[in-house]
């Protein structure tokens, strides 16, 4: 083996330009790869925290059914059971309650459905990036009665402004009608149009008394110190809710399954850049097959030699393949060391969205962009790129197999 090794590590180097080039070929593949899944991760991470900053926190606890139902009647019903769990969970970092309500909005033009939401004030600006959203206007403040904050959709469909009155009409918890004025304080805009286009969010004590809710809310929204620990802290606060009284009642959902409209677009852009990376491999592949191919074709008569000295195929196809595997090791390993440098830079310098910084700072999304390293992002790449060189190579080595010393050696 030793011997085979060495006969591969000189034939590398007996056309160094070709050998150098492919090895550079490597390289860049898998520096690119190591740098473009980093970034591909990082800004999926991004919009994950964008978005669960916008409304659903890192995960709820609520009622069983009521995240596919939205049922007025399930409700949390005593969260102050689940405020101590949450306290004394030191990965627990904030936490708040919510109600909501579908209900009629109306203006003195129009009227649409809306879903109108109770929050606490000082509490959600722990969880959410909503007073950073508010464009015109003012955030609630406890103890605002009746005012109300509207997505600039909504205010646009309706035609109120700050200051307006909107008459609301729903149905409350006990089954009778809930119906309130309530005053504009300000107007805000999240860039999610959905999201814009059909809430209002009033305090969460004006909401319980509306719609007869008591004390229960629909929500218990929690924020975790980081998504990466999520899964832990998402056993644990179901662990301690299962032992309540009304624990059996109630579930505690994750962003994944708040949010999975959010997953499918993730998984749609992952299959995108899966593509553009095979085409990547792809091209790296055919340098490889080139390089393999040309080799053979200089060589055959020495094949032709060694063969009618008693050397066998096997052995000529295993040395062929310590030739292509060590030169693609080496542009491997060169690679991913290039990969990390770049992209460690950019992890903690990040990449600037230049042309777009007022339009970002506006809904709350930073105006770099952060790459993040990790073993995936470092392993995927330079792993798809061994794998396919590897058959890459197989394939003109193969062909020493059907090789005759005779036509060999008369091979020019």
């Amino acid at each position: 083996m030793s011997m085979d090794y060495r006969m591969a590590w000189r034939n590398i180097w007996r056309n160094p330009r070709r050998s150098i080039l492919t090895i550079c070929a490597i390289v860049f593949a898998c520096a690119l790869l190591v740098f473009m899944l980093s970034m591909q991760f990082g800004s999926y991470y991004s919009m994950i925290d964008f978005s669960v900053r916008i409304h659903t926190g890192y995960m709820q606890v609520q009622a069983k059914g009521y995240q596919k139902e939205h049922n007025i009647y399930q409700v949390v019903p005593q969260p102050e059971r689940v405020a101590r769990i949450l306290s004394s969970n030191p990965e627990v970092r904030a936490f708040t309650y919510r109600a909501n309500a579908f209900s009629l909005v109306s203006s003195r033009q129009r009227t649409y459905g809306a879903l109108v939401i109770g929050i606490e004030p000082d509490r959600e600006t722990q969880v959410s990036t909503l007073k950073s959203l508010v464009r015109k206007g003012e955030y609630l403040a406890p103890g605002d009665g009746t005012r109300a904050l509207v997505g600039d959709l909504l205010a646009r469909n309706l035609k109120v402004d700050v200051g307006d009155e909107l008459v609301v009409l729903g149905q409350g918890r006990d089954g009778s009608v809930a119906a309130t004025v309530l005053t504009v304080k300000g107007i805000f805009s999240s860039g999610q149009e959905d999201f814009d286009r059909s809430t209002v969010n009033i305090p969460l004590d004006t909401f319980q008394q509306v719609y007869s809710m008591d004390d229960a809310v629909h929500e218990v929204v929690v924020m975790g110190r980081n998504l990466r620990d999520m899964a832990g802290l998402k056993r644990e606060i179901a662990a301690g809710v299962e032992q309540l009284p009304d624990g059996r009642s109630l579930v505690v959902l994750d962003w994944m399954e708040l949010m999975p409209g959010l997953i499918q677009g993730i998984k749609i852009d992952m299959m995108s850049g899966v593509i553009f990376y095979l085409f990547l491999v792809v091209v790296v592949a055919f340098s490889i097959l080139n390089t393999f191919v040309m080799a053979i074709l200089e060589r055959t008569r020495e094949f032709g030699v060694m063969m009618a000295l008693g050397t066998s195929p096997g052995r000529l196809i295993r040395v062929l393949l310590m030739e292509s595997m060590t030169m693609t090791a080496i542009g491997i390993l060169c690679g991913i060391g290039a990969g990390v440098v770049v992209t460690w830079y950019f992890q903690i310098h990040g990449i600037a969205l230049s042309g777009a910084d007022d339009i970002l700072k506006q809904f709350g999304i930073p105006d770099r962009i952060y790459p993040r390293l990790s073993v995936w992002s470092i392993a995927i790449g330079p792993a798809a790129v061994f794998i396919i060189t590897f058959f890459t190579a197989l394939f003109p080595a193969l062909r020493v197999r059907r090789l005759r010393p005779i036509a060999a050696l008369g091979h020019v």
